[in-house]
């Protein structure tokens, strides 16, 4: 087991009426940061070491959103508006003051409405490997992107990733991805005003290099990052990803 994934607990906490499941590291003391984590497709198990990482200097949540992570988890429906409500709904639930948001993938296009929304919420916001650029919003450019960048995920991924797609299910899925594909973060992030990290593996195809710029000039107060990996490049890297949150967050 890698270091610190033995402190990762799980909790339940009831918002509107739903009990909502999230892992939890880190201790709270006082001036404590909350971080927040919000995943990729509903996918929690390769954000675990992040989440570790993270708590070794914060207080760290990993949000199950829509909830497949848990047969009995279910929240929302699978789409970018619902996990955002969400998502904004446990923060001023749970927690009650401003956090740390971070996003990977399309959590980063739900964690962008949350910050866009309830900025009281937000301390401040990263997001990892943001999907998707105009050209992936038809079948066809998305199909391309995930060839691409499947060359250069590591085997070990799958197992982390898809009991949480089968607990879900094909068709949660694919209205997921349909719903992230309608959606346009370049106009949500010009309404953001806390600052903004965007950061992309070298590799990743679902967040090139030109989309990350594009998102990073049109935020108020924003900035970027490439790192080694892929789209999910966390995975096996929580270490390093929580050190660059972790950065952020203190400048």
């Amino acid at each position: 087991m890698p270091d610190g994934l033995q402190h990762v607990r799980e909790r339940w906490d009831e918002v509107a009426g739903r009990k909502v499941r999230s892992l939890q590291a880190g201790l709270q003391h006082d001036g404590h940061v909350d971080v927040v984590l919000v995943p990729g497709l509903g996918a929690l198990g390769y954000l675990v070491d992040t989440l570790a990482g993270c708590g070794a200097w914060a207080r760290a949540h990993l949000l199950d959103v829509p909830g497949f992570g848990h047969r009995a988890s279910r929240v929302c429906p699978a789409e970018i508006g619902a996990v955002a409500d969400a998502v904004s709904g446990w923060v001023k639930e749970v927690v009650g003051g401003p956090v740390v948001l971070v996003g990977h993938s399309t959590g980063a296009q739900a964690a962008l409405h949350v910050a866009a929304a309830q900025p009281e919420l937000v301390r401040s916001l990263v997001l990892l490997g943001p999907t998707f650029p105009p050209e992936q919003r038809a079948a066809k450019g998305l199909f391309r992107a995930y060839v691409r960048n499947s060359r250069h995920e590591p085997p070990g991924l799958w197992p982390a990733t898809v009991p949480d797609y089968l607990r879900g299910g094909p068709k949660a899925l694919c209205r997921f991805v349909r719903s992230a594909q309608q959606d346009e973060p370049e106009r949500v992030i010009t309404e953001v005003s806390c600052p903004v990290l965007l950061a992309r593996g070298e590799h990743d195809a679902f967040a090139p290099q030109p989309w990350v710029d594009r998102l990073t000039a049109a935020a108020p107060d924003g900035r970027s990052k490439e790192v080694a990996g892929a789209h999910t490049f966390p995975f096996r890297r929580g270490g390093m990803t929580a050190q660059l949150i972790a950065g952020f967050t203190s400048d």
